[in-house]
């Protein structure tokens, strides 16, 4: 999972760039990179890190150009090293610059294909530099020229089709691409099944104010992860760029869309459940409505599990922060009192996405303190969005144990995780969950738990369908959760121990 941006026709490219991945830092914490384009050529740069300690005024100033790509990093492929930091640049042909979010899952043969058949030796261990190869050398066998100027948009436009249905036809997984061609334009596209969200805006530009890097049509455009970053820098949603469909925005300004390869809408559960900004409206769904939906559905579930088990609260209290809007709808229709008693630390990483055991452990210790004096002798109620490997749901609730609470309930938004996720959410290996193979009452012994209550499929489901227009209508991928895969995985053992083996080495 990570966070990408596109613009074009705006000579502040970079900067609004940043302030994009700005938005989008909750996406991922791990990197930063931005690329830029103009008549002196490419300009790049990347790090390790946040996006705020990445960039400086200086080095922003330095990507000049009114057409730029820009990616936040969250680790789920390669090893964390600077080498495999987006985006991704190729001189030929054209000049290709490329930034991914999502995972591919048959990245091992592709890369051997790349090796054997097309003689393209990859650098890193990134799957995006996969697609980036593939997207060119499917663009140097269909363009008509070597010369960009020479090809009319049409000419263009019907290239880059050609290329993205070659990556279409060989790349399984999930995957929303934003790339630059030099001197053409900007490209996006999303896998057949619209895993992972990317969403089109645009606002009116006046040339005679904003000089060099207005396009003719007077508009400039931008494509991103999510619409939080849109809305931030005054980009009128268009639409989301639909599953199967590549979006080229030329040089002039016109703008071109095609319908590839769409094979059923699959967006994935956890955007609303976990990965996206409240502030967000993912596919039709807005995100905090879902969330508060999530909280209403768990009521009913809630409501059973206490009256069946016999269970008493005094407080309900949500895990900081996913869980907070559903927590709050929860105690509503519960009629329990909400407490926020878990004082977080702004300045520590979402531990979810720390890439080990070792990691989220100890970042847990620094991100919550409990208040000791509204938990003691108090029955809580601890809602949180998910429960995957159960390291950070063990620790929390150690943490309001010690604090002196009488009895704490553990309640998660999502259902049980049973199943690996090989679209980017970074826990593909089955073993690893807590949920998989395990009772309920095994659960809670694991966790340390008086009982822990999980979100029903029905209700996660009726949740997106009944809080926006877009998902509601389409079969939302639920894999890690139900076993029913969009794509085929069978390459998904390899990618596990693939990320098993980084893990390690990230380690080491």
């Amino acid at each position: 999972m990570c966070g990408v941006v596109g613009l074009i026709g705006t000579p502040d490219a970079s900067r609004e760039a940043f302030l994009g991945l700005t938005t989008l830092q909750h996406r991922g914490q791990d990197a930063a990179g931005i690329l830029t384009y103009d008549t002196d050529g490419f300009h790049r740069v990347k790090n390790i890190g946040l996006v705020e300690s990445v960039f400086t005024r200086e080095n922003i100033a330095s990507l000049t150009g009114n057409l730029a790509i820009g990616h936040a990093r969250y680790s789920t492929i390669g090893r964390g090293d600077l080498g495999d930091v987006q985006p991704f640049l190729l001189s030929y042909p054209f000049g290709i610059g490329m930034v991914h979010n999502g995972n591919i899952v048959n990245c091992k043969e592709l890369a051997h294909e790349l090796r054997t058949k097309y003689r393209r030796n990859l650098l890193t261990h990134s799957d995006t530099e996969i697609v980036m190869n593939l997207f060119a050398e499917g663009l140097a066998q269909t363009s008509t020229s070597g010369i960009a100027e020479s090809l009319s948009s049409e000419q263009q436009f019907e290239s880059i089709c050609s290329a993205v249905k070659s990556v279409f036809s060989q790349v399984n997984g999930s995957y929303s691409i934003v790339t630059l061609v030099a001197d053409q334009g900007l490209v996006a596209f999303r896998d057949p099944h619209g895993i992972r969200p990317l969403v089109w805006g645009k606002r009116k530009v006046n040339p005679a104010a904003n000089g060099a890097g207005a396009l003719a049509s007077g508009e400039a455009h931008m494509v991103a992860s999510e619409s939080v970053a849109l809305s931030f820098l005054g980009y009128e949603v268009v639409r989301n760029i639909q599953p199967g469909e590549v979006l080229f925005i030329d040089m002039k300004g016109k703008v071109h869309s095609k319908m590839i390869d769409s094979r059923g809408a699959r967006h994935c559960m956890f955007e609303w459940v976990y990965f996206a900004s409240p502030e967000s409206v993912i596919d039709g769904v807005p995100v905090y409505g879902a969330r508060i939906q999530l909280g209403k559905n768990l009521a009913r579930l809630v409501k059973t599990q206490m009256t069946m088990r016999k269970l008493e609260a005094d407080l309900i209290v949500p895990v900081p922060e996913t869980s907070r809007i559903a927590a709050i709808a929860l105690a509503e229709d519960l009629g329990i009192p909400y407490r926020e008693v878990l004082i977080k630390n702004r300045y520590i990483k979402r531990t979810f996405i720390l890439d080990s055991q070792e990691k989220r452990q100890s970042a847990v210790n620094l991100k919550l303190s409990p208040v000791r004096s509204e938990i003691e002798g108090k029955r809580v109620l601890l809602v949180d969005d998910s429960i995957v490997r159960g390291t950070t749901s063990r620790k929390i609730i150690e943490l309001v144990r010690n604090a002196g609470a009488s009895k704490v309930y553990f309640v998660s938004t999502c259902p049980p995780i049973k199943n690996a996720c090989f679209y980017g959410i970074d826990f593909p290996v089955k073993e690893e969950l807590i949920a998989s193979g395990q009772s309920l009452s095994e659960i809670e012994r694991d966790l340390g738990a008086d009982a822990v209550i999980y979100q029903d499929i029905e209700g996660l489901r009726r949740s997106i369908a009944e809080s926006g227009t877009g998902a509601g209508g389409s079969r939302p991928c639920m894999a890690c959760l139900d076993g029913e895969y969009p794509s085929d995985v069978s390459a998904g053992s390899k990618f596990g121990a693939a990320r098993k083996e980084d893990r390690g080495q990230n380690k080491g």
